[in-house]
C-alpha cells in the first residue's frame, strides 16, 4: 500500500450521531420496520434505497456478492429479478441459502436479511418482465449473464438484432429470467452510535411464525 493510499484510510473516520434504536420501540415485525426505514430512505433521498447486496455461496464453499435492486416486497419475503442462468442463478439453484444488505449511509443504517431463496411464479416474472422499458426487455433477452464475451460490439449488434426482430411484437420474456423471492428467518436492524456503540436488533424467525427480538452487542 503506498503512503498516500495508508494515509488516506487512516483519515477516513466520522462519528455516527444521527440517530438510535431501541428494541422496546421498534416494531414487533421486522418487515413493518424495515418498510418504515425504507420510506424514510426514500425521503431522504438516497441513491439507490432499493440497491441491496446479495450473498451467496458457490459451489466450493467460497462466497460471493453482487448489487441487485429490491422489486417487491411480499408478507414473508422480498423480490428480485434476474438472469437463472447468471452466477448467482446457478449459486442458488445449488444452495438457495442467501443473506440481502441494505446500506443507507445518510441515515447510518444498515439493514441484513437471511432466508431461503424460490423462483418467482412464471405469470408474475411475466408480468414484471412486460413492465421494465423496452431496452430493458431486449437486453435481458441477448444476455448470457456472467458468460466471457468478445466485446461490447458483439452485445450491441445483437441487442440491434433483437431490437429489429421484436419491432412489430412485444418482446417475450426469455425463460431463462425471472423472479427470485428470499423468504426471510433473521433480520437484522443496525443504527450507527457514537464512538462505534451501535445500536443492533435482531429478529428471528420462530417455529409459531412469530418473531423473537434481541439486543446485539456491537
Amino acid at each position: 500500500m503506498s503512503a498516500e493510499m495508508e494515509n488516506t484510510l487512516a483519515n477516513l473516520r466520522r462519528e455516527y450521531l444521527r440517530s438510535d434504536l431501541n428494541e422496546e420501540h421498534v416494531e414487533s415485525d421486522p418487515f413493518k420496520q424495515f418498510e418504515k426505514w425504507f420510506q424514510e430512505a426514500v425521503k431522504a433521498q438516497i441513491s439507490f434505497p432499493d440497491a441491496m447486496t446479495l450473498a451467496t455461496v458457490t459451489s466450493d464453499g467460497t462466497p460471493d456478492a453482487r448489487v441487485v435492486l429490491l422489486k417487491d416486497l411480499e408478507r414473508d419475503g422480498l423480490c428480485f429479478y434476474t438472469n437463472y442462468l447468471s452466477a448467482k442463478g446457478r449459486q442458488l439453484e445449488i444452495n438457495p441459502a442467501a443473506t440481502l444488505l441494505f446500506f443507507w449511509p445518510e441515515l447510518e443504517r444498515q439493514v441484513r436479511i437471511k432466508g431461503t431463496v424460490h423462483k418467482m411464479r412464471e405469470a408474475d416474472s411475466d408480468k414484471y418482465f412486460l413492465s421494465r422499458p423496452i431496452g430493458a426487455q431486449l437486453a435481458s433477452s441477448i444476455s448470457p449473464q456472467s458468460e466471457v464475451v468478445e466485446s461490447r460490439a458483439w452485445l450491441e449488434t445483437e441487442i440491434k438484432k433483437a431490437d429489429a426482430k421484436n419491432a412489430q411484437a412485444p418482446v417475450k420474456r426469455p425463460p431463462h429470467w425471472g423472479g427470485y423471492v428470499l423468504t426471510a428467518r433473521e433480520f437484522e436492524f443496525w443504527q450507527g452510535r457514537e464512538n462505534r456503540l451501535h445500536d443492533r436488533i435482531r429478529y428471528r424467525l420462530n417455529l409459531d411464525k412469530s418473531w423473537t427480538k434481541a439486543r446485539l452487542a456491537p
